[in-house]
């Protein structure tokens, strides 16, 4: 004797209708949730006129800039330590010591133009995990060298001193100098000083989709549903889009870069800010990196402010009349086809 189980579906549909209703009205008579990332307590960039401080040289490249299109935020991918070190038949943390140099001169000359941030690439996720133990742990060293000797010039300077990347994967006693170098530059309000250390941009989009989700986790377990409820009242699309990526990514207190400048001459992004620079302009110069100095870094945005960004548009320049003196569609097409042979026709 079978039985029909039709009735009893109905009854559980019947129920399951009944219950989602109930977490829709609970669900849409919550308060709106907190933001993905707090309002930051950061102090406002406050420029200041400092142009009296740069080199003859620096002044030069300087007077050719357009002050109003100087770059919210330029990015650097800074490579050829160990290249330059070689060269000189030198070992290779002399290389790294020279570049740390090389970093203060530019910090100083981004603080005298007003630049509002700088992000520099020192040392990579690939880094961490491939290069020799030894020269990890120089570069640890390094870095805690780097920032107890120059935060008082960071102060002198009006910067202030960030990090970006997976941080709490470095040596406590680093992190410990890294907070304080933070701390003690904390209520300066020039250029914003950001060094990407044990970074990944592929690591960075995991641990913001991380967030974002772990957010939602939280959301519905404080609203006392299931995640597959919290989504299904607004949809899959309102609760995970661009803006929810972006605000947990790492740098999402500051602008997109503008402009990515990249020392040694190689034409790669090397899992730098991907999501981030989308839209930037890119320069690259065979200058190695310990060798570049403030008077470069003005000429990358003297190089910068002569191209168009058009963000996917059609730039300024494209006029009505660009547009009007296009050929139309169909008449390419019909050019396109004449130009074919019989043969290349027949195989189309």
């Amino acid at each position: 004797m079978g039985c029909n189980y039709f009735p009893v579906r109905g009854l559980l549909a019947a129920l399951r209708q009944v219950y989602f209703t109930k977490q829709k009205r609970m669900l849409t008579s919550y308060p709106a949730r907190l933001p993905l990332r707090a309002p930051t307590t950061r102090p406002v960039f406050q420029p200041c006129s400092r142009l009296h401080e740069l080199s003859a040289e620096e002044a030069a490249i300087y007077g050719q800039l357009d002050p109003l299109k100087i770059p919210q935020h330029v990015a650097i991918i800074m490579d050829g330590n160990g290249r330059w070190a070689g060269k000189r038949a030198l070992k290779r943390f002399l290389g790294h010591q020279q570049g740390a140099e090389s970093v203060q001169f530019v910090v100083e000359t981004a603080s005298r133009i007003n630049l509002p941030f700088i992000t520099l690439y020192a040392f990579s996720l690939e880094n961490n995990l491939r290069r020799p133990k030894s020269e990890v742990n120089f570069l640890m060293k390094l870095l805690r060298s780097y920032l107890m000797g120059n935060v008082k010039r960071m102060n002198d300077n009006n910067v202030r001193m960030e990090y970006i990347g997976r941080i709490s994967e470095l040596p406590s006693e680093v992190q410990d100098t890294m907070q304080w170098a933070t701390e003690s530059t904390a209520k300066n309000t020039g250029t914003t000083l950001t060094l990407a250390l044990n970074y990944g941009s592929r690591s960075e989009i995991v641990d913001a989709t991380r967030k974002v989700i772990s957010g939602l986790i939280a959301e519905a377990h404080e609203r006392g549903c299931s995640l597959e409820d919290l989504i299904q009242v607004d949809g899959l699309e309102a609760r995970l889009d661009e803006h929810h990526i972006s605000g947990a990514l790492y740098t999402a207190h500051m602008p997109d870069p503008d402009l990515v400048i990249r020392t040694s001459g190689e034409q790669r992004i090397s899992n730098f800010l991907l999501w981030q620079i989308a839209y930037s302009e890119i320069f690259i110069t065979d200058r190695l990196w310990p060798d570049f100095r403030g008077i470069h870094l003005l000429e990358a945005i003297q190089n910068y402010q002569k191209r168009e960004r058009r963000f996917g548009g059609l730039g300024e320049t494209f006029t009505d009349e660009d547009l009007d003196a296009l050929e139309p569609a169909a008449e390419v097409a019909e050019e396109i086809v004449t130009e074919l042979s019989p043969k290349q026709l027949a195989e189309k």
